[in-house]
């Protein structure tokens, strides 16, 4: 295992342990507030609110009508 110098290093005084992790804490949010965010999801509502999907569609016509009727799409 290789030794690593600490990442961060009092040079004056004598921090107790509480008084370092405030610090540290201190830093990482400052970081964090820097940090360029993602872009928020964009919020659509859907067409859930759009009347025309409360509209009937006409029935189709034909020989098969019924299958096209009861089974749209196949």
């Amino acid at each position: 295992m290789s030794s690593r110098e600490p990442y961060l290093s009092i040079v004056r005084g004598d921090a107790t342990p509480e008084e370092t992790a405030a610090l540290v804490a201190a830093l990482a949010a400052r970081a964090a507030a820097r940090a360029p965010r993602p872009p928020a999801p964009g919020t659509s509502t859907g067409n859930w609110r759009n009347p025309a999907h409360r509209l009937r569609r006409g029935l189709p016509h034909g020989p098969g009508a019924w299958r096209g009727a009861f089974f749209p799409g196949g």
